[in-house]
């Protein structure tokens, strides 16, 4: 009996054993499941990314090749899925806060009218906007710079107006653009050469420019090879097209105007602000258009004028203008420029150049008399809607300029303003962190997408770019990215972007973007629908997406798998074909990637198409 029993007992041991061993694995792999977030939708992901093989890098149903698209796939039968329709044809180059109709609507005074003005919720359209019949895709740059396709944009009205001025030329199939302008009738590259005497171009000191009234931008995209990257805008006017051929060119460009409302851009921004015969009034309103662009320009930075009034004397009679008007004009233009201590450093022909003092609060307070009005204390970044002030920023409180780095020691360089602790919450430690975290995210999606090397896509946009981790880790002289700063982000970090020698711009995703329709060939957002959730409308958000997208234009979005889940449904109405991927560390972490390419189609396809 004895013998008996102690067997019994060894057995009971061992089963004990056997099952407090299978417990622990169990709550251990139960805590690593509740951490991981596995279980929010990542069956789903998993299922879906399977599909594309095991090795997730590769897409065999996803061809992100020009003029071709693989089967359309993603979508589970099971789900319903709301199929968005075409818009009518009249809204092939719809923008919908320069919607010409609705700016009719509005006061001409202070160019009111041109601002943004966008529709409310119930008159948003809820449709595909058609490319043009005949679109293709634009040509690599740099032929891009000077050659765009006739069908993309089919206006002619500038070839006629500007026929004199070297703008544009039609000819065949296709606009040709000789770089010229209506201050640089010889063309861009030599109006330059000439403020390149004066200002320290090539060196990587301007790295960061701005173009009031751009045309179609030929002094920004000349500026290119010599490492600026130029902000252009201009108002959907008269001037048809205008941005439109900026992009088209391949050229950094917005829909914008000086007019009642500040410059969608951060303080301190620019290293160089240019008007070429832009036929803004700068010495209206005791200069508060000329303060604005003070609050965009460093300290040290330039602003260059063109055209009239300068040189007023020898020009008033071509110019068909009084020359009292002139000489009052220019006279307003000194003393405003001298009320902001900028320094004029030259004045040639028909260019002037004045320099921004770095010391500009000692200028001031040296001048006697002065009736400098100094801006309350405020955040000079608060820009969205804001009228504009008749008062000056002062240049403290915002990064120090003397560290800034010349470009391209910029671009990695720990920018002014984390260094000086202005930035909440970030640290040059945290900032490094997400430089590296960067390079390894785009590494990751070239080989996702192995066209982000090749110069295929030239225009690109970040919709949500933090501290411009994504675009400087993609730098590269073939292509350019608008960093989009959300007005709603925690942080407001875009005066660091700019600081890195990047460009960017605030703006509300539950509003239209300020550009034509099929003005980008990628777009990103990482954590852009998180981030919106119940603040407006995800399909608007994507309405809007596909709206400044190119045909066979591809996008890349990073977020968390149950808001992925929710977008992906709606995408599966939109013409586009896609994939959900795996984040680069595996399944288990809840953050994924949704990778599209929309589909080429234009006005009357009644179904898209992979190939011509």
């Amino acid at each position: 009996m004895a013998g008996k029993n102690s067997g019994d007992n060894r057995t009971r041991t061992s089963v004990s054993i056997f099952i407090i061993a299978g417990l622990c694995c169990f709550f251990y792999l139960l805590g690593a499941w509740q951490r991981s977030g596995f279980g929010k939708g990542d069956s789903i992901a998993v299922a879906v990314t399977k599909t594309a093989g095991e090795n997730c890098d590769v897409l065999p149903n996803l061809n992100f090749e020009t003029r071709h698209a693989g089967e359309a796939g993603g979508t589970d039968e099971s789900e319903e899925v709301e199929e968005l329709k075409p818009c009518d044809p009249q809204y092939t180059d719809y923008t919908p806060c320069q919607d010409q109709k609705r700016a009719m609507t509005f006061p001409r005074e202070n160019m009111n009218y041109r601002e943004r003005h966008c529709p409310p919720q119930e008159e948003k359209l809820h449709c595909l906007i058609p490319a043009p019949k005949g679109y293709v895709t634009p040509f690599p740059w740099p032929k891009s710079r000077d050659y765009v396709p006739y069908a993309n944009a089919p206006y002619k009205s500038l070839t006629v107006e500007k026929a004199i001025q070297n703008w544009v030329q039609y000819e065949g199939n296709v606009f040709r653009f000789p770089g010229g302008g209506t201050q640089f009738p010889q063309g861009a590259d030599k109006y330059i050469d000439q403020l390149a005497s004066v200002v320290p171009i090539e060196n990587g000191t301007v790295r960061t420019a701005l173009d009031t009234g751009c045309g179609v931008a030929s002094w920004g995209a000349y500026l290119w090879k010599r490492n600026v990257i130029a902000m252009s805008f201009a108002p959907r006017d008269s001037h048809e097209a205008q941005v439109q051929f900026a992009l088209e060119r391949g050229v950094p460009a917005v829909i914008g105007v000086l007019g009642t409302i500040k410059m969608p851009y951060p303080s301190k921004a620019f290293d160089m602000a240019h008007c070429s015969r832009c036929l803004i009034p700068w010495g209206a309103a005791d200069g508060i258009l000329m303060m604005e662009v003070d609050r965009v320009l460093r300290p040290g930075g330039y602003w260059v004028l063109s055209g009239p009034p300068i040189n007023w004397k020898v020009n008033f009679k071509a110019w068909q203008r009084p020359k009292e008007d002139l000489e009052e004009e220019q006279r307003k233009i000194e003393e405003a420029a001298k009320l902001l201590c900028w320094e004029k450093i030259s004045e040639k022909g028909e260019t002037a150049i004045w320099q921004k003092r770095k010391d500009s609060a000692s200028c001031r307070s040296a001048q006697e008399n002065s009736a400098a009005k100094v801006c309350k204390p405020s955040d000079p970044d608060s820009v969205w809607y804001n009228k504009m002030e008749m008062c000056i920023t002062p240049n403290n409180g915002n990064g120090g300029d003397e560290s800034l780095k010349p470009f391209p020691e910029r671009l990695y360089a720990v920018p002014p303003r984390i260094a000086n602790g202005l930035v909440s919450g970030v640290s040059v430690e945290k900032y490094q962190e997400d430089s590296k975290k960067w390079k390894k995210h785009v590494s990751a999606y070239k080989k996702i997408n192995k066209l982000l090397d090749t110069g295929r896509y030239r225009n690109i946009m970040d919709m949500n770019a933090g501290l411009g981790g994504f675009a400087a880790a993609l730098h590269d002289p073939k292509f350019w990215v608008m960093n989009v700063m959300p007005t709603i982000a925690e942080k407001n970090t875009l005066g660091v972007v700019f600081e890195r020698g990047l460009i960017g711009i605030y703006h509300d995703w539950c509003e239209a973007f300020s550009t034509y329709p099929r003005t980008y060939d990628l777009i990103h957002a990482n954590g852009l629908f998180s981030l919106y959730k119940d603040k407006c409308d995800f399909q608007d958000i994507l309405l809007e997406m596909d709206r400044i997208l190119r045909p066979e234009g591809a996008v890349i979005l990073r977020d968390n798998v149950d808001v992925l889940i929710k977008v992906k449904k709606i995408i599966g109405g939109m013409r586009w074909n896609f994939k959900l991927m795996d984040h680069e560390d595996g399944p288990l972490v809840p953050e994924k990637i949704l990778v599209a390419v929309k589909q080429y189609w234009t006005l009357g396809d009644t179904n898209s198409t992979s190939s011509q």
